[in-house]
């Protein structure tokens, strides 16, 4: 959230939802300060008169607070059929832009609105259930819950076979041009799609695989060591979800935690459906094939634990053990798409008699010239910015030093740099090929890399232009001026 007046003077901001140049500003998130700081007097403003309208529509919502970003502001409605949790949830981010306007204020929905500052995204909370009441992923308060205990352990199976054999589809709900810049960041889960039931889970799994009963196994809470003598042990929710996983279990649902800001969360809820009730179907025909149910079980975690991690996603050895496992690691948006409309996920959606082939091909037409358009006015607006704010600034600042090369602390040479890399951005732009897919590649290889280059360039002389000349409103005030 910023103010309505500092999103106005960005170019980059009004085209894009993102900052396209910004130096890190001197206070940062250092600290997590933000994140335990009150909320800032005009955004409580704004958080109640959002909540209060929600709540007219018929959605209460549960939490309003900061986030670890400077800025950043999270509020969760509560749960309820998915359909209509869906719609609520887009409803939520138009009642809020609206009343943000009426207030002096903008809310910027993009995935990663601030370089080098913790981007955005939604947790879409997802849970299966009958329609008397029985959540598949609950597995019971008591250790004595059988039933609870044996649906869980069998529906924890389904989705792990079901993500395992289409893992590049879930990869597909959640890419855009605007996640691309925030999954696998150290504020978002990896591009690689896995899923965590929790460590202790993971062991009654092996000993399933290794013929042991489907029950016998009880979620617990415990008391996690925070480090300090002066503070007691903080209790944790039962296999207290990992924070660096994709697909979480949260104790009574999945968390999916790769969905981007700006998207709507009915497509990767439609995409979880689909692969569940594909590992459903791999289930049933195992059972109709004459298996019992534990052995049944036990084949489908056998055959689909490699998608099974309870590690650190974070960590630059979990992409090396990803690989060896066979796990895909599709990086941006283009690379999944392709995925999009391969044999193999028509036949999911044509067998599970959600999407036809055409259907599929004509989402996946939309994927690329939405990736191509954003992609295409965010190279242009970097072009047009630099052209006609920045150079001209860098163009003054310089006639400071004229008398005095030798205090020019390196301008002359970075300046001249910006000119050249534009340039070759430009040309670039210029020589673009036919074909969404080709063009869709150009950008991601040749463009966006560009743009960085050109952008690094900027932001060195932001530190060195005088202040006075430079034409748009810094990080520091951009994060910060809605606080006062």
């Amino acid at each position: 959230m910023i103010t309505a007046e500092n999103y106005k003077a960005r170019p980059d901001l009004v085209n894009c939802g993102r900052t396209l140049f910004g130096a890190q500003p001197t206070r940062g998130q250092q600290g997590d300060l933000n994140y335990f700081a009150p909320i800032p007097g005009r955004v409580e403003a704004l958080l109640h008169t959002v909540q209060n309208l929600m709540l007219q529509m018929g959605c209460p919502v549960s939490v309003a607070h900061n986030e670890v970003a400077p800025g950043q502001h999270e509020m969760s409605p509560i749960y309820c059929v998915a359909n209509a949790s869906c719609d609520y949830n887009v409803l939520f981010m138009e009642v809020a832009n609206k009343e943000a306007v009426r207030q002096g204020l903008a809310i910027l929905f993009h995935e990663k609105p601030f370089a080098g500052i913790n981007g955005s995204g939604k947790h879409s909370n997802w849970s299966i259930g009958t329609d008397t009441g029985l959540n598949f992923f609950h597995p019971g308060k008591h250790a004595q819950d059988e039933k609870g205990m044996t649906t869980y352990v069998t529906a924890l199976a389904c989705v792990t076979a079901g993500l395992h054999s289409h893992n590049e589809v879930l990869r597909c709900a959640v890419a855009c041009a605007g996640n691309d810049h925030r999954l696998g960041a150290q504020e978002a889960p990896p591009a690689i799609m896995s899923i965590y039931p929790g460590q202790n889970m993971e062991k009654h799994i092996e000993s399933i695989i290794e013929g042991g009963p489907l029950i016998g196994y009880m979620p617990e809470t415990i008391l996690a060591d925070v480090g300090s003598r002066a503070a007691m042990p903080a209790p944790t929710n039962a296999e207290d979800r990992n924070r660096t996983a994709p697909f979480p279990w949260c104790g009574n649902r999945f968390e999916f935690r790769a969905v981007g800001s700006s998207q709507g969360c009915s497509f990767p809820v439609c995409i979880m459906n689909t692969m569940m009730a594909s590992g459903m179907s791999m289930l049933s025909s195992k059972i109709e094939g004459g298996m019992a149910l534990r052995d049944a079980v036990a084949e489908l975690y056998s055959q689909h634990k490699a998608v099974i991690f309870t590690g650190n996603g974070y960590g630059a050895e979990w992409p090396v053990e990803a690989e060896r496992r066979g796990l895909p690691n599709l990086r941006n948006t283009p690379a999944a798409i392709t995925q999009f409309t391969s044999d193999k996920a028509k036949a999911l959606f044509s067998s599970m008699k959600v999407l036809s082939e055409r259907e599929l091909e004509a989402r996946a037409e939309v994927m690329w010239e939405n990736y191509n358009t954003v992609s295409s006015i965010e190279a242009r607006t970097m072009i047009q910015m630099v052209e006609t704010d920045i150079l001209p600034a860098c163009a003054k600042d310089l006639k400071t030093y004229m008398s005095f090369p030798g205090i020019d602390g390196g301008r002359t040479t970075l300046y001249s740099s910006i000119k050249t890399q534009i340039d070759v951005l430009a040309r670039m732009m210029s020589d673009m090929p036919e074909g969404l897919s080709e063009e869709a590649s150009h950008f991601a290889e040749t463009v966006i890399p560009q743009m960085a280059v050109v952008r690094a360039l900027v932001d060195e002389a932001e530190g060195l232009i005088n202040k006075a000349l430079y034409p748009y409103p810094t990080y520091e005030t951009l994060v910060y001026e809605h606080h006062t």
